[in-house]
């Protein structure tokens, strides 16, 4: 039923109060700020969070301190009289991490503390409490956002469970208490009072199909006076106990009620109403941001080391960087050399602190250089003549290619059976270098040739309403394929046709299994979403070259998101990770083809209205199928054309700032197109994420701060044409991808890294996307 048990709920009250009371005297016996006094537990926990504001005037001399400490803690940021006062970052051995405020010690002011599970609160803190407003995302993506007091949601605040329900209303000591509101995924909700979490009081509940009970409940159930109504008018008044004890009551017909309607009803059938109805118990937080123990250092202020600071420009002191080695341990326990370089992460903490300061991003503005056009570079990749190494791969991919399209098919309904997507269902072919009945002599060596689950590609390749024939011109004409000039990060090679129009990736087993495992579920999803934003496979295929090496390259062929007449003058590949994503070159070395990242964006992208409803679903919906299929380390590959652009390279901003509508701005009249014809206008003509008329508005980061994923908004824009999709779709949450999640996360932010699991990537991926597209006003 609807409630908890209350005895439970007092226990677990009582034993809070005691870890709290346990976890300020320990605090204070770490940094000896304040003597301790006989105090009840009430007043206990009470001066943890009133107890500094006696002595908020107090002066500090406030320097820079960075320490790896001898139990492998570290942390970065501002220091005074021995201990964390004022900005800094703390990163515990066991992947807890408090980045914002410090007072004397503890956390107090505005401040992020994450967990390594992924779960992170970001918000006000006190006396080392989660203490005033904030927020706090659960890994398994629940969310709450109000109130808290103490490590405990206490006021008014907003919960959505991951299950998909909701409560809006007031908390008492962690649990509901008071006037809320609490909505059920199927749209059935209560309104009315709350008791420890349980529903208790006057309140009312109502169906997805408009039934309602109103009256007294207890423990979750109904108990005591209470009116059920049927969605027709028709209602039953009385006393209502689970147990069944004076069940007296009176029906009332509706109107329009012919018949008995609901005049036999019993009223014990409204608990088994209740019964599928239970209220989410949410994520349980295991270690609070006041019981993590900060390690026990000695400070470096006097003697030789503080010879080693220098008085910034503020005032302050920072370290130099001829600091004692021996007094520095790397994390895992080693010593460091006189040769050792501060860890790595360090410059990313000091970003992340940079961060957290506010600034005017308008004080950066007269730094602004104006946007240039990148510089034309060459055609992509090298042509695959005879002598390359590739060469006989090469003329084995177009030999079965061709054997594959050109192979009699009955015609396929696009409604598939089972049996089609079998992971068995492959076909071989041999083909010798002299020929045989299949198949047609050859200059290339023996090999065999495969089909991965023919018939289900064929019909995907008509629900794309690709042409056999262009389909076998592109892929196996006179002209040669492209190879890029390096493989990818994850070590495939990427080849092109010479018309653009597809790219041919080789694939490692394990991606070959995935796509295999999530193709029925892919192929639904195109037949039920036309404007779907993942990448279009068009064949999955296999070369084995005959002989003593047996070597196998698996590859399969995909569409080009940026085959177009159109000039793309910026990528980016965007995930909502910070961690190394950025491309790490200067403005006057990004050509046409670089991939910039996250890092790098310096836009947010504007759609009109009808567009950008459409965008927000269909990445709901695509994010959504991925997380099902625990698919993650995708990303949005994004193209931008921009319209207006001067004879110099110079790119022309809006001049009148209007409001937008005005996608279909022409420019200005002393402007050159680069490329043939402007995209199409025409919000009939525009097909989501393919040449959609928008607008861009510049950003700037604030100054230091690397880490900021979005930068803030200056008023500039930009007239262009966006080209989108989810691409890299196939990467499994394996044991690869959690031993880095877990290695990554001792050293940096567990929120900032590529690898989490799909729930969390998913939920992650989202809110970026949808922070940087927003809606043209």
């Amino acid at each position: 039923m609807i409630g908890k048990d209350s005895g439970v709920m007092k226990a677990w009250e009582a034993t809070m109060r005691k870890t709290h009371a346990v976890a300020k005297k320990r605090a204070n016996s770490i940094f000896g700020t304040i003597s301790l006094a006989q105090v009840t537990e009430e007043e206990d926990n009470q001066d943890d969070c009133e107890e500094e504001d006696e002595n908020e005037n107090e002066v500090f001399e406030v320097y820079l301190e960075e320490k790896v400490l001898p139990n492998g803690d570290y942390y970065t940021g501002e220091w005074a009289n021995n201990f964390p006062h004022g900005l800094g970052k703390y990163l515990w051995t066991d992947g807890c991490m408090y980045v914002g405020d410090w007072y004397k010690g503890k956390t107090k002011g505005k401040g992020r503390f994450s967990w390594p599970s992924g779960a992170t609160y970001e918000g006000e803190f006190k006396g080392g409490y989660m203490c005033g407003t904030g927020t706090y995302t659960g890994c398994s993506g629940e969310t709450y956002k109000g109130h808290w007091e103490l490590n405990l949601k206490h006021g008014h605040g907003f919960k959505s469970y991951a299950n998909g329900d909701w409560f809006d209303g007031e908390w008492k000591r962690g649990l509901q208490d008071g006037e809320g509101r609490y909505e059920w995924k199927d749209d059935s909700h209560y309104m009315g009072e709350w008791r420890n979490g349980s529903i208790c009081g006057k309140g009312s509940f109502v169906w997805a199909n408009g039934n309602k009970f109103e009256g007294f409940w207890e423990d979750g159930v109904p108990k005591g006076n209470g009116i059920f109504r049927w969605a027709d008018g028709s209602s039953y008044e009385g006393n209502f106990s689970k147990d069944g004890k004076d069940p007296n009551g009176t029906y009332h017909p509706s109107e329009s009620e012919e018949g008995e309607g609901h005049s036999n009803w019993d009223p014990q059938e409204l608990y088994s109403e209740l019964s599928g109805y239970l209220v989410c118990p949410g994520d349980k937080v295991q270690v609070m941001p006041s019981q993590k123990r900060l390690a026990v250092w000695r400070s470096t202020k006097t003697g030789e080391s503080a010879k080693n600071r220098r008085m910034s420009v503020d005032g302050r002191v920072s370290i130099g960087l001829d600091r004692t080695a021996d007094r520095l341990q790397t994390l895992d326990g080693g010593e460091s050399d006189g040769s050792a370089k501060t860890p790595t992460m360090g410059s990313d903490l000091e970003e992340d602190l940079t961060a957290l300061r506010v600034e005017d991003p308008a004080e950066n503005l007269a730094q602004l250089q104006p946007l240039k056009a990148p510089k034309k570079s060459k055609r992509q990749g090298e042509t695959i003549c005879k002598g390359h190494k590739n060469y006989e791969l090469m003329l084995n991919l177009q030999l079965g290619l061709r054997h594959s399209i050109a192979r009699p098919a009955p015609t396929a309904s696009l409604d598939l059976k089972p049996a089609a997507f079998d992971p068995k269902e492959k076909v071989w072919t041999r083909f010798p270098p002299e020929g045989s009945k299949y198949t047609p002599p050859h200059p290339s060596c023996d090999f065999k040739w495969k089909d991965y689950c023919p018939v289900v590609f064929r019909t995907l390749r008509k629900l794309f309403m690709v042409d056999p024939a262009d389909y076998m011109l592109s892929l196996c004409g006179n002209d040669a394929l492209r190879e890029l000039s390096s493989p990818g990060k994850s070590g495939s090679f990427f080849y092109l046709t010479n018309d653009d129009k597809y790219m041919i990736k080789t694939m490692k087993k394990a991606e070959v299994k995935v796509l295999l495992r999530l193709l029925p579920s892919y192929y639904n999803h195109f037949r039920d979403y036309k404007n779907t934003l993942l990448t279009k496979y068009y064949g999955l295929h296999c070369v084995k070259l005959n002989g003593p090496i047996q070597k196998k390259v698996r590859f399969i062929i995909m569409g080009n998101l940026f085959s177009s007449e159109f000039i793309t003058h910026r990528r980016y590949d965007l995930k909502g990770s910070s961690l190394g994503r950025t491309s790490d070159k200067p403005e006057t070395e990004i050509s046409e083809t670089t991939i910039l990242k996250d890092l790098d964006l310096n836009f947010i992208f504007q759609l009109e209205k009808s567009n950008f409803e459409e965008f927000c679903r269909q990445v709901d919906l695509d994010c959504e199928i991925l997380e099902q299929e625990g698919v993650m380390d995708y990303s949005l590959l994004v193209g931008i054309y921009f319209k207006d652009i001067s004879p110099d390279g110079e790119i022309i901003p809006i001049q009148s700032r209007t409001p937008a509508g005005d996608l279909e701005n022409e420019g200005t009249p002393d402007t050159t197109s680069e490329a043939k014809d402007e995209p199409p206008s025409d919000p009939s003509s525009v097909k989501l994420g393919v040449n959609m008329p928008a607008r861009v508005e510049r950003t700037v980061r604030r100054s230091g701060c690397e880490l900021q994923l979005i930068g803030e908004p200056i008023g500039e824009f930009y007239n262009v044409s966006l080209t989108f999709g989810i691409i890299d779709i196939l990467q499994d949450y394996d044991i690869s991808k959690k031993l880095e999640h877990a290695y990554k996360s001792i050293q940096y932010d567990p929120t900032s890294i590529s690898a989490v699991d799909p729930i969390q990537y998913s939920r992650r991926f989202r809110d970026f996307i949808l922070r940087v597209f927003t809606e043209n006003s």
